[in-house]
């Protein structure tokens, strides 16, 4: 009896240890997943009918009944866009769209910006409003926007309806991408639900490589670094040298990227090993030369979003250099929020923003002096570009990072003024595991692809059964490694 209650509390929700793709739970869940997927792969109705109750199972757990905000936004955006599609009055049409975007945006607003404002209106008036202190139902940010790209993209008459309730569902509770991303377009994702299921070698050396890539960056350098390191320095950056304060930051944009970076791979890699194909989130960031080319690099599909759904429809470039600033600056203000009820949020953003107008100058200068750098030249240029770049994109995590505007500014305060150099060698002695374990994280960062590409072939020409034992060994060795509680990823709360 009691192994039975044993059973049933690791089944039902729990708001203490929410599932996580690097849980125990998770391998055991993706495991009965699979048997149950492989058995029905032949019929496409049986394949969508077990992915979404998996799906809406694993949402359970990660945020429990929130569960239902999925159901009912699939329930909502499914019957009003065929609606919008059969209506033929362009008012009535226009009419239903903002009633599913207020709709959707409203609903967000709610749960994630509500206590902001209130804040904000206490401070002002003097008043004393109570926080409704809700909790934020886990990746409603990401399928909020799959919602809108959906609804808005069947108004500009861009796809047709989805014509099963349940392939809509399907999308939008899809596990690997539901609660972290990335943020997956109806277009892309709903042709591939009625192909057969047929994987090939390349599917199953891509899928492994995303997923053991993915695990290793959250597991082994993500959660090492913050955990060791990282977290220390941004408590309280004013008890920290300067020395410390900048190996800090250094460390948290490693951290930062290889904890969403490595859940976005896992997400496309178990989703390759499923049958579908999700395009990439992330294209080696700090390799970028420039704030705009680091944007096409981070975050792929929020910022390729942001630009077709709100920078584009604002007036993108087509309206002259001042409104084209303001859209940018609009359109990265909006960015910074949509990570989060902070003004630190909204600060990063519009420095991205101030960057990218910035940048935008920039390139029409050299366009104009029809400027182009060639050999040693262009190369020199480049790595200043990326020095530069990365050490900006630092510069503005600082702010994403710290708690209030008071930390970050006495982390800042820390570098510019008590800097103290001359303990390099003493606190590479205290944090060598660290140190080393940035180095590598950096290192992987700036490989080259092709050595990417030679292993995923390499892992797609091993057999099943080899694939398994890779597997099995890979897992056991991040047992050893993991820490005993399993860090929450960063981008939960957004």
């Amino acid at each position: 009896m009691i192994n039975i209650n044993k059973l049933l509390s690791e089944l039902l929700y729990n708001p203490a240890d929410p599932v996580l793709f690097n849980s125990a739970f998770f391998f055991y869940f993706f495991a009965l997943f699979l048997l149950c997927y492989l058995a029905v792969s032949r019929s496409k109705h049986g394949r969508v009918w077990v992915y979404t109750i998996f799906s809406l199972y694993f949402f359970y757990k990660a945020c429990g009944f929130y569960v239902g905000l999925v159901v009912l936004s699939a329930i909502v955006d499914f019957n009003l866009s065929h609606w919008i599609h059969r209506t033929p009055s362009k008012t009535v049409k226009k009419s239903l769209l903002i009633f599913s975007i207020v709709l959707n945006i409203g609903l967000l607003f709610y749960f994630k910006y509500t206590d902001f404002f209130i804040g904000i209106i206490n401070d002002v008036t003097a008043g004393n409003i109570h926080p409704l202190h809700l909790l934020l139902p886990i990746g409603i940010s990401f399928y909020t926007f799959e919602n809108l790209s959906y609804t808005i993209d069947v108004y500009r008459d861009e796809i047709p309806p989805v014509k099963h309730f349940m392939d809509y569902l399907f999308f939008l509770s899809f596990f690997p991408k539901l609660m972290m991303g990335p943020i997956v377009r109806a277009a892309d994702f709903i042709p591939q639900i009625s192909k057969p299921y047929r994987l090939n070698s390349e599917d199953i050396g891509k899928g492994m490589y995303l997923i053991i890539g993915g695990l290793f960056k959250k597991i082994v350098i993500s959660d090492f670094i913050y955990q060791n390191f990282v977290q220390y320095i941004f408590d309280d950056p004013s008890k920290h040298t300067g020395l410390e304060c900048l190996i800090g930051v250094y460390g948290y944009a490693l951290v930062i990227y290889c904890d969403f970076s490595g859940y976005s791979d896992m997400a496309l890699g178990i989703a390759r090993w499923t049958g579908f194909k999700i395009p990439p989130n992330f294209h080696s960031p700090y390799q970028s030369s420039s704030v705009t080319e680091f944007w096409r690099r981070w975050h792929i599909s929020l910022s390729s979003w942001l630009r077709d759904y709100l920078y584009i429809p604002l007036g993108g470039n087509r309206k002259g250099k001042v409104r084209q600033f303001i859209n940018l600056a609009l359109t990265m203000l909006i960015g910074g929020f949509w990570h989060g009820a902070s003004w630190n949020f909204i600060f990063w953003g519009a420095m991205h923003g101030t960057a990218l107008a910035v940048d935008k100058v920039r390139l029409d200068w050299l366009k104009k002096r029809k400027t182009v750098m060639t050999g040693w030249k262009a190369s020199v240029l480049k790595v200043i570009g990326v020095f530069v770049t990365f050490h900006f994109v630092c510069f503005c995590w600082i702010f994403f990072k710290a708690s209030t505007f008071h930390d970050a500014w006495a982390l800042i305060h820390q570098v510019v003024y008590d800097f103290q150099p001359e303990i390099l060698m003493e606190l590479y002695q205290g944090y060598t595991a660290v140190f080393w374990v940035m180095a590598l994280g950096f290192l992987l960062h700036f490989m080259p692809s092709k050595m990417e590409f030679s292993l995923e072939k390499l892992l797609g020409r091993v057999p099943v059964a080899g694939s398994v034992a890779i597997m099995v060994v890979f897992v056991w060795l991040l047992v050893q490694v993991k820490s005993t509680q399993p860090m929450i990823p960063i981008y939960f709360q957004f």
